[in-house]
């Protein structure tokens, strides 16, 4: 039984697996993260240097829309002197439901000077020496920052969630990409920021703490014509804000139950025709069986609390094939191998990588560099979310998935650049309303 499901003493049996996602559960307590969170306002790398507010304005009202999540995605591994923070906003409004831009989502990154110069000299020596280079084992992402344990090491890995001044927190979350040290919201305001200072020891984030195997790609910086943020009163009524706690997805071991002995019938006895007409019921049931909403249903059974699923470069959970976001991801679904037989975790490509200009995540539209699968919200954020208001009126969605520059472009020395990235929404079919 999954960790967060059961409060029943280990028995020391082995009777589950765990797979490289990692699982968010929103809490009230805090955890040690002071960056990553559900709800709440936002807080940014920079303050002085916030996004311009566009980017969080509905496309369909041109409302500013609540905080649904903050997230510290640190990379150390894959983008090395990057600081990254992803940020996911959703209107409220009933009449913006089921349309697109009505939920958007922020990377904000920056890069360190540090991070620039080692750049330089690489490609400085990479012109000199035309040997090979030394390939470099690489770092476990989800250990680092999460600062959960890999699921199948042993050694000690820092949390990809956690901040610098909780490195000895067990808390997998525990460095937020979206909180800042004081954990209030950012100070919307325009001013530039001098160049920061060097940082070299990075805090671990959530994003790290998923194993990774694919190298970056070079980056460009887009330009966004900054729009200023109103004040507080002017912004919508965020939603209640948790800390967020996190672990490896553990699913329990589904045991193989035996066939029934085939009873033979004769064709000529009176009740051959009840037993060939209960066939065809059975098999006109099974094929109006949706099965994958049934298996993104039983996945999500075992550890009902999660709020969000992340595996970077990873392939989500889909909660339908023939909506417009199925259509789009499902013929990868097998295309890369996986970590388990249901395909679950299949490593998801873009439409470019695969060879087809038709189907797969869209390219970054800042320097054209193909998008991954980063992390993917579940209907329990909703519950979160939505514990206070009065009504059946909410949110309407089974899956929002965020797909995020594989180059991470954006950022410049000490300073913060924000990239809006794509968002699949797989919206809540009415009949299982």
């Amino acid at each position: 039984m999954a960790p967060h499901d059961s409060d029943s003493s280990d028995d020391g049996t082995e009777d589950f697996t765990t797979t490289d996602v990692l699982l968010g559960y929103a809490s009230k307590e805090p955890t040690g993260d002071i960056i990553s969170q559900l709800g709440g306002r936002p807080t940014w790398l920079d303050p002085s240097q916030p996004p311009s507010a566009a980017l969080a304005r509905c496309r369909i009202c041109n409302d500013y829309m609540p905080l649904l999540l903050q997230l510290h995605g640190d990379l150390p591994e894959y983008f090395p002197g990057h600081e990254r923070r992803l940020h996911m906003f959703g209107c409220k409004r009933r009449t913006c439901r089921r349309k697109e831009g009505s939920i958007r989502a922020i990377r904000s990154v920056r890069v360190t000077d540090s991070s620039r110069n080692a750049k330089t000299k690489r490609a400085q020596k990479s012109s000199v020496d035309s040997r090979s280079p030394v390939a470099t084992p690489l770092q476990n992402l989800g250990s680092s920052i999460f600062g959960v344990a890999p699921p199948s090491t042993s050694n000690g890995q820092t949390n990809p969630f956690s901040s610098p001044t909780t490195s000895n927190n067990n808390n997998p979350f525990s460095s937020n990409p979206f909180s800042t040290s004081s954990g209030s919201p950012s100070n919307y305001t325009t001013s530039p920021k001098p160049t920061a200072p060097e940082s070299p020891d990075l805090p671990d984030t959530f994003a790290e703490k998923v194993r990774l195997s694919s190298p970056p790609l070079t980056t460009s910086t887009p330009q966004t014509p900054p729009e200023p943020w109103s004040s507080d009163t002017d912004l919508a009524q965020p939603y209640p804000a948790y800390h967020l706690d996190a672990d490896y997805e553990s699913l329990d071991q589904v045991s193989e139950q035996p066939t029934p002995p085939t009873t033979m019938m004769d064709l000529d006895e009176p009740n051959s025709s009840s037993s060939s007409s209960a066939k065809e019921d059975a098999e006109t049931f099974e094929s109006t069986i949706d099965k994958t909403f049934q298996r993104f249903a039983d996945r999500l059974a075992q550890n009902p609390l999660q709020v969000l699923r992340y595996e970077f470069r990873g392939f989500p959970l889909l909660y339908s094939k023939t909506d417009t976001v199925g259509k789009l991801l499902a013929p990868y679904q097998h295309d890369f191998a996986g970590h388990d037989k249901n395909g679950s975790n299949t490593k998801i490509t873009t439409a470019k990588r695969a060879g087809s200009a038709a189907i797969g995540l869209p390219s970054c539209q800042s320097c054209g560099a193909g998008r991954v699968f980063e992390l993917q919200l579940t209907p329990q954020t909703i519950a979160e979310l939505e514990v206070d208001e009065v009504g059946l009126e909410g949110m309407e969605w089974g899956n929002v998935i965020l797909g995020v520059c594989s180059a991470d472009c954006g950022g410049e020395a000490g300073a913060v650049g924000y990239v809006e990235e794509w968002v699949g929404v797989q919206w809540e079919e009415r009949e299982r309303l």
